[in-house]
């Protein structure tokens, strides 16, 4: 059983334990919704399990979701970081600060890396306590096994070692709806193969995902293809259609940190201004046409400077943000941003799970794509063309979709309509494949109790 911080959350002894691991509790809403959507279900099919989770921030992820919660890494007992080491008043301790500074940092990063392999030997060892006692380990949805601001020993590696300590504490080890590919760095490959080899279970969120990981040699012969996770967001958390407050066609613009194809942000700000500059021209010009824009936002970390660079760029261009055409207000949560979604009319974005999520509210949606993923979600339900890469926007060839959109939007809600409720359906059926007929698994050998997974 995962060890508990929360002394009111209590323990159903015989129900499974179910174990959750993905990148959770740092502000990335579509990951939110995704951990969201597996949560209410394997309560839905498994009302007496006992869930806990294995995310970077487990604090944020605890609470929201009142479930016990451990690092993915764990701390290290040998050093500490600065946010570590500050004392009372909020100010570093000397040991950090003064005209030693640079010693004190050359120590440091040498203790690092001669200490390295103690505090890897400690977190697995830490991963096995945390785990021993835990039934199932789902890898939850996600790009994961993608290398999208991801390198190898970041959470490739991670996904290893708990594959691995799945299998030494005899817990089964699911990868459900995971997003795959591209995995251009060898290690990541070999992390990641020998991670899916040690799996019980397999599925991706969509084809290319499943081929792009065979095409690097990774056997996924028996592994299936699912919808993203987050189209299983049960219909209870779904804001209820209603009449728009307001009689103008309101579009969301979804912003996102972009620097490069890889993901992070490097010290070349080119690439970042000229996307800033073009989707502020894209708002101007719905301006123009009459619309209402509203500014919606992915993750709640990241996405804020982006706001305020977007902000002074349009009032540069003397765009007035007091008349109401331009509506900014944040999302904190999945569930704001699942309402300010309802309220648009048509959803642009860069961010994966804004325009994910506004399709599955029946929201016509144009793709502004940063990464493969973005093709076979909007093909998928018939709206190949609205996508573009987003180092190449074109202004005027938005607009012109976005009236497109606008024009045939009765068609389009009725066709996601159907479509989205086909992903839900189908996301019943890998639950119930995965999850019925389990009281525990606790005790079986590894590879039994589980089904095939063969869906293409």
């Amino acid at each position: 059983m995962i060890e508990r911080d929360s002394p009111q959350i209590k323990s159903d002894a015989t129900g499974p334990r179910v174990a959750l691991f993905g990148n959770f509790g740092t502000g990335n809403l579509g990951n939110e919704a995704t951990l969201q959507a597996m949560v209410l279900n394997v309560r839905k099919y498994l009302p007496n399990a006992e869930i806990s989770c294995i995310c970077p921030k487990p604090e944020n992820t605890a609470k929201q979701y009142d479930i016990c919660a451990v690092p993915i890494r764990a701390p290290s007992p040998i050093w500490r970081s600065d946010r570590e080491r500050k004392v009372g008043d909020g100010s570093i301790s000397k040991a950090t600060t003064g005209p030693h500074r640079w010693m004190t940092a050359v120590l440091n990063k040498s203790l690092r890396i001669f200490s390295y392999p103690f505090v890897d030997a400690y977190r697995w060892f830490k991963g096995f306590i945390a785990l021993k006692d835990n039934d199932l380990l789902i890898m939850t949805g996600t790009g994961m096994v993608g290398d999208y601001a991801i390198g190898p020993f970041d959470l490739h590696y991670d996904i290893f070692r708990w594959a691995v300590i799945a299998r030494l504490c005899r817990c089964k080890l699911l990868f459900v709806s995971v997003g795959g590919g591209p995995l251009r760095h060898p290690l990541s490959r070999w992390f990641i193969r020998a991670a899916l080899a040690l799996a019980d279970y397999g599925s991706y969120r969509d084809a290319p995902s499943k081929d792009h990981l065979a095409a690097v040699g990774i056997d996924v012969t028996n592994h299936a293809v699912y919808p993203d996770l987050a189209f299983s967001l049960p219909k209870a958390v779904i804001p209820a259609k209603r009449e728009p407050e307001r009689r103008e066609t309101t579009v969301g613009v979804g912003i996102m940190n972009y620097h490069t194809r890889l993901g992070g942000s490097g010290s070349d700000q080119t690439i970042y201004r000229d996307y800033i500059a073009r989707i502020a021209s894209l708002v101007v010009r719905l301006l123009e046409r009459g619309y209402t824009v509203r500014i919606l936002i992915g993750d709640v970390v990241w996405d804020q400077d982006v706001r305020g660079d977007l902000r002074k760029e349009l009032e540069e261009r003397r765009c007035n943000y007091d008349d109401g055409k331009i509506i900014d207000e944040p999302a904190l949560s999945v569930d704001e941003l699942l309402l300010q979604l309802a309220s648009v009319d048509v959803v642009v974005s860069s961010r994966f799970h804004n325009v994910l999520l506004g399709l599955m509210l029946g929201k016509p949606a144009m793709a502004i794509s940063y990464h493969e993923k973005f093709q076979p979600l909007m093909s998928g339900v018939g709206l190949g063309e609205f996508y573009c890469d987003i180092e190449r926007i074109d202004v005027d060839e938005l607009i012109g979709k976005v009236v497109e959109l606008v024009e045939d939007a009765p068609a389009i809600e009725a066709r996601l309509a159907l479509k989205t409720e086909s992903y839900r359906a189908a996301l019943d059926e890998q639950y119930r494949r995965i999850f019925e007929g389990i009281s525990s698994y606790r005790g079986e050998p590894s590879g039994m109790g589980l089904p095939s997974a063969s869906r293409r």
